[in-house]
C-alpha cells in the first residue's frame, strides 16, 4: 500500500495557501485542462500533438487530423467542465452522473452509444481481463454503485478514487470511451476531496494497462495505487511552482 501519509501532507500544504489568488487558479487551469485532454485521450489512440490540441482547443481545425480527433479534444474539455460543476463534497456518485459524462465524450462521434450501456460484448485488445457479458452491464453496475455506497466512504480519498477508476474499466459498461471517463471519475472523486485533479501521462500507458490488468484480473491493486499515488504527487508540482514555493 503506497505511503498515504505523504500525500496527506502535500495536501494540507496546499490547503494552507487557500484560497489561491485567481490569476494563479486560472492559469493553472487552462494548463490542466489542456495536458488532461491530451494525455486521455493520446492513451486512446487520438494522435493530436499536445500543440495540436491546443489550437484545436481554440476552435481552429488541424490539417491531416481527422474530425473525430478534434471533437474527442473539444468533448473531453466539455466533460472536464461538467465533472468540475459536479464537485461537491460528499456527493455521491450515480449512473446518472456517469452516464452523463460518457454522452459528452461521445457527443457527435457516436451519438446512438454516448450514455448508453452496450448491448454487445467487448475485448479489450492486448489484456487478459475479458469484461463481463453484456447482459450483466445493467447488474454490474448497480453492484459498483452499491460498493461505492457502503464500502467506498471507508477508504483513503485516493485509494477510494483509484478504485473507482480500476472497478468501473473492469466492467467496461461502453462499448467506447470508458477509459476517459474513467479517469474523469478518478479525478472527480480527487477533487471533491480537495486534492488536484491528475493527469495519467501518456508515456506511462504500458504499465497503466499492466497494472489495471493485475486488478482485473489477480485482484492484485497494488501496483495501481502505486501508480496513481504517483501521479497524485505529481499533480501538486503545477501548484508549488506557481506559487514560487519551494518543495
Amino acid at each position: 500500500m503506497p505511503d498515504f501519509n505523504i500525500l496527506d501532507k502535500l495536501k494540507q500544504r496546499l490547503d494552507s495557501y487557500r484560497p489561491l489568488p485567481p490569476e494563479i487558479v486560472a492559469n493553472l487551469h487552462e494548463d490542466l485542462v489542456l495536458r488532461w485532454t491530451y494525455n486521455s485521450n493520446a492513451i486512446e489512440g487520438n494522435t493530436l500533438t499536445l500543440k495540436e490540441t491546443k489550437v484545436a482547443l481554440e476552435g481552429i481545425t488541424v490539417g491531416g487530423k481527422t474530425i473525430r480527433e478534434h471533437f474527442e479534444a473539444i468533448n473531453h474539455r466539455e466533460a472536464i467542465y461538467y465533472v468540475e460543476a459536479m464537485v461537491q463534497p460528499h456527493e455521491p456518485l450515480t449512473e446518472w452522473k456517469i452516464k452523463s459524462i460518457h454522452q459528452l465524450i461521445l457527443k457527435n462521434i457516436d451519438d446512438a452509444h454516448a450514455g448508453v450501456y452496450r448491448k454487445t460484448n467487448v475485448i479489450i485488445a492486448g489484456a487478459d481481463h475479458v469484461p463481463p457479458d453484456a447482459l450483466h452491464v445493467e447488474s454490474e453496475m448497480q453492484g459498483f454503485i452499491n460498493w461505492y455506497k457502503e464500502q467506498a466512504p471507508s477508504l483513503h480519498p485516493v485509494e477510494r478514487a483509484a478504485r473507482v477508476h480500476a472497478d468501473f474499466v473492469k466492467i467496461h459498461p461502453f462499448t467506447d470511451g470508458n477509459g476517459r471517463t474513467s479517469r474523469l471519475l478518478m479525478n472527480l472523486e480527487l477533487m471533491k476531496d480537495g486534492y488536484p485533479p491528475v493527469v495519467l501521462p501518456v508515456e506511462k500507458r504500458l504499465e497503466y494497462y499492466e497494472a489495471l490488468d493485475a486488478a482485473h484480473t489477480k485482484q492484485d491493486y497494488e501496483p495501481f495505487l502505486a501508480l496513481i499515488a504517483e501521479v497524485v504527487e505529481a499533480g501538486f508540482k503545477p501548484y508549488w511552482h506557481a506559487l514560487g514555493v519551494h518543495q
